[in-house]
């Protein structure tokens, strides 16, 4: 690949200040419909019984396979250098996803 081309698919990132520090989700709910992908992140609590979505991502089917492949290499690269990701076994808790407003 040229140096032309490279630059032609290359892709500038802005990070604004306000995202950068992210939001700590210990929970993921996913649902679909024929056209998208809808990702709800959330932090749960142990002992609390609610748990507010912190982000919601939306995503056409298409995306959503290319972030699993993503996601997939990123765990295998990363086990790779730390050693497998053990998987501790517990419970999940019955998730209403009725949404519902302000809370």
């Amino acid at each position: 690949m040229s140096e032309k081309d490279k630059k032609e698919n290359q892709i500038n990132v802005f990070l604004p200040p306000e995202i950068a520090d992210g939001i700590y989700s210990n929970l993921a709910i996913i649902s679909h419909s024929p056209d998208e992908f809808v990702i709800d992140f959330l932090s749960l609590v142990p002992g609390v019984s609610d748990a507010k979505v912190k982000s919601r991502i939306i995503c056409t089917p298409q995306h959503a396979k290319k972030l699993l492949r993503a996601l997939s290499d990123n765990i295998q690269r990363y086990e790779n250098s730390f050693g497998e990701i053990i998987e501790h076994e517990h419970k999940m808790p019955n998730i209403n996803t009725n949404f519902y407003g302000e809370a």
